[in-house]
């Protein structure tokens, strides 16, 4: 299926995520979408998805106008899009979700859709479980059955927007193949991402997006320095770290243990220092989330002792915690982290610890216009955050950071940041050590944390089984502790 677009722009108020945007998708080709955050890469795929209207230009479809305004839509003619997070049923099995949206005519015949699911996902190589609940599934497995309901919906051109952030380096190259693979047979597919690597890697052809306009394409061979000017104009600088003196104690684990994900979190021995920045790897589910939880008051052990500064913190609060200065910033962005349905200045209102009847509006509204300045978040105070992208919904996030922490615990701080703004992100971040905070953060990058970490903690079936200094690992050796190989 050839799709065209031709000079499709796209406004929100003032703000122009598309304009003019030219672009050609061939079938049988990998077809990487290249940028920064806010470049305007999921806007874009968004309106091929029929997910949002565009402002105006025109979508042909084998050399044919065609103009529809619903993801329904646009799945009849063939497209379908596979978003940051997952569109799916938590509380329903696996086989449930895939039936989901069917017109096959075979509704409640769940012993044909059974043998229609085991087929396809034997094909692609997916190990999921027909039987099993949507809610213990991985990042990875979410998308492998998202893109079987796609096909199985007769999908000809799929699109997957950041496609690789958060999943397991092995659900990765299981998910490569499987494109390679759609792409073998005739099926366009289109890779929105902001990692050279990934679009380096699978990509047949690139387009680089900057500020809603098509800043070039190219073919293989890729050059990465053309690219990256592409993207940014002139390539990122990495950053420059001044190495933190530790100092005393600030969290302290003993034989901690609670269940959770999928392993729980088992006999937790692990101190954190003034100044550290400590990084969590592992598969997903291995028991980061838990720990972090635990640390952050959301979650109490089962069993074991867990002190701050000294205080024996169990069966305190969330609001104990943070009223110790602990902050927790989650990996999910839009069911934690944000409210759908608010604006930017109505969640710096929740925010704001106000004595009296009165809203302080108009402070809110300085505060929200300051911090998109500072953070470089492409918004308008009046932006609701659903409309953000998730680099800018993430960068919002970080700016609701308070000042003054003596503990950071944050679940993938960079997700869904291109390399420009990962730098800037940690370049802020150093700061707190700098006054006497630590710092601890879970990332699926091994490149991440030994960039940025003093330390890393490797968890394996709820169990951390590798605790190192930074400078003395490499990212062999800490894939062998992933896979659970010490």
């Amino acid at each position: 299926m050839l799709i065209e677009l031709r000079k499709i722009h796209k406004y929100y108020g003032p703000v122009k995520a598309n304009c003019g945007v030219d672009l050609t998708i061939e079938p049988g080709v990998i077809h990487g979408i290249l940028g920064e955050n806010g470049a305007g890469k999921t806007t874009l795929m968004k309106i091929l998805a029929g997910y949002s209207e565009k402002t105006s230009g025109n979508i042909l479809v084998n050399h044919s106008s065609v103009n529809y305004k619903t993801p329904s839509q646009a799945s009849e003619l063939g497209i379908g899009m596979l978003y940051q997070d997952p569109l799916d049923f938590p509380l329903l099995s696996v086989l449930d979700n895939f039936m989901l949206g069917q017109t096959t005519g075979l509704v409640n015949k769940k012993k044909t859709f059974r043998k229609i699911f085991k087929k396809s996902a034997d094909a692609l190589n997916f190990s999921l479980q027909p039987d099993a609940s949507v809610k213990f599934l991985t990042i990875g497995e979410r998308q492998q059955l998202e893109i079987l309901r796609l096909l199985a919906r007769g999908i000809q051109v799929l699109i997957l927007d950041e496609p690789t952030t958060g999943i397991s380096t092995l659900q990765k190259e299981t998910l490569f193949q499987a494109l390679k693979k759609l792409a073998s047979e005739g099926k366009s597919v289109i890779l929105v991402s902001h990692k050279l690597e990934d679009v380096e890697s699978l990509c047949e052809r690139i387009t680089v997006l900057r500020q809603g306009t098509v800043a070039g394409e190219m073919e293989r061979p890729f050059s990465i320095n053309v690219l990256l000017e592409m993207m940014f104009g002139s390539p990122p600088l990495p950053p420059t770290r001044t190495q933190i003196k530790t100092g005393e104690i600030i969290l302290e684990m003993n034989q901690v243990s609670a269940p959770g994900g999928r392993t729980g979190l088992k006999n937790c021995d692990i101190t954190v220092r003034q100044g550290e920045v400590i990084g969590l790897a592992g598969l997903e589910g291995s028991g980061q989330d838990v720990f972090l939880r635990i640390a952050a008051g959301l979650k109490q052990p089962s069993k074991g002792s867990i002190r701050l500064q000294g205080v024996k913190m169990n069966g305190k609060d969330y609001h104990t915690y943070k009223n110790h200065r602990v902050t927790y910033l989650p990996g999910s962005r839009l069911e934690e982290g944000l409210i759908s349905g608010l604006s930017i200045t109505q969640h710096l209102l929740l925010q704001d610890i106000q004595k009296g009847f009165f809203v302080k509006s108009f402070h809110a509204f300085r505060k929200a216009k300051e911090s998109i300045t500072r953070f470089r978040i492409k918004a308008e105070p009046e932006s609701f955050v659903e409309s953000l992208s998730g680099g800018n919904q993430q960068r919002l996030l970080l700016s609701f950071l308070p000042a003054d922490p003596i503990l950071l615990l944050l679940g993938n701080p960079t997700r869904g940041l291109d390399m420009e703004s990962v730098l800037w992100v940690w370049q802020h971040l150093h700061q707190y050590c700098a006054h006497k905070a630590c710092i601890v953060f879970s990332s699926s990058e091994l490149d991440e944390i030994l960039m940025n970490a003093d330390r890393v903690l490797v968890f394996f079936n709820g169990v951390v089984i590798k605790d190192t200094r930074t400078d003395r690992t490499d990212v062999h050796e800490l894939g062998r502790a992933i896979a659970g190989k010490t």
